[in-house]
């Protein structure tokens, strides 16, 4: 007897695709050129009365599956674009480079092809290192900067130091991107401070299937550029007013990582914590991360305060 193809996660991305389409965003790739292509969703009429806002997602699915949630709520008050970071959703690229800088700089020239110069930015779990690092890179452009469970100011020692679930950066990929139903399972309970229960097994091999199984060298390479040789001293100061937000039990990247990067940044960082959410902040407590996101980013732009130390010029896509 035939095996019925039928996908739930296919039909889930059809759902989105529309969702997204509702919401008055439009797909878009753009050609960066030396084999770099970036996919992004943008507003199908930019309005330049109203601020625009960059959503980076984090290591997942993809863009829709993290930010549908938000979209609809955001775009009535903010241009909105969305992109699928590289070897995610539809960008990809041939070039060997793997770290959230060059991310960043692939975002910068997205931008810069839709004629955006200015914008706030949020950025969620990985998404954040690549905001922060797109904050550093390109100080004129990202006006705010919101920071969503995004532990930037981890060092390589801290693994060695008993800090995270894993015990190896392998360790952690194989969870953060399952290619088994036990692994897939992993990965809920380290994600969810409730984790969702009785999810069918069939349905976490079609997601698997469906979601974890393209690129997946190019995104293990991503997590091991994240922690190579990573170090405090070596993380540039930025100056734009930073709300980080956190989930209270995060198991991925735990709250110490918070207060570290409050420290960091210093007078201008504020720090939310959400109470009673895990890592996936933006699948447990959306109405919460709705409500820190509309207070801080609608209003006056507060001034910023002068970084002392670190900086990085602002610089192009080479």
């Amino acid at each position: 007897m035939a095996c019925c193809s039928f996908s739930l996660t296919a039909t889930r991305e059809w759902f989105l695709r529309r969702s997204f389409s509702a919401a008055g965003l439009k797909s878009s790739t753009t050609d960066l050129g030396d084999g770099t292509f970036m996919h992004c969703w943008v507003p199908t009429h930019h309005i330049n009365s109203k601020p625009t806002l960059l959503l980076i997602h984090g290591i997942g699915a993809n863009a829709k599956w993290q930010w549908n949630e938000f979209v609809p709520l955001l775009t009535p008050q903010f241009n909105v674009y969305v992109p699928d970071l590289l070897f995610f959703g539809d960008s990809y690229t041939t070039r060997p480079e793997r770290s959230e800088s060059f991310q960043a700089q692939c975002v910068a020239a997205v931008m810069d092809a839709h004629g955006v110069k200015r914008m706030n930015v949020v950025g969620l779990s990985y998404g954040g290192f690549v905001g922060f690092s797109l904050a550093a890179q390109f100080k004129e452009r990202v006006e705010r900067l919101v920071l969503c469970c995004a532990g930037v100011c981890l060092e390589d020692k801290d693994m060695d130091e008993g800090m995270f679930q894993s015990r190896t950066v392998d360790d952690s990929i194989n969870v953060l991107f399952p290619q088994t139903t036990e692994k897939a399972r992993d990965l809920i309970k380290l994600s969810f401070h409730k984790p969702i229960r009785g999810i069918p097994s069939f349905f976490l091999r079609d997601y698997i299937e469906y979601m974890c199984t393209s690129y997946i060298q190019e995104r293990k390479e991503l997590v091991h550029a994240l922690h190579k040789d990573r170090k405090m001293s070596d993380l540039p100061k930025i100056t734009q007013p930073t709300l980080i937000i956190w989930g209270e039990h995060d198991r991925i990247f735990p709250i110490e990582l918070a207060y570290r990067l409050e420290r960091h940044i210093g007078e201008n960082a504020q720090l939310a914590v959400i109470k009673n959410a895990g890592h996936a902040i933006n699948a447990e407590k959306p109405k919460e991360m709705y409500k820190h996101f509309n207070s801080f980013l609608i209003g006056p732009l507060p001034p910023s305060k002068p970084a002392k130390g670190n900086n990085i010029n602002g610089h192009k896509l080479d």
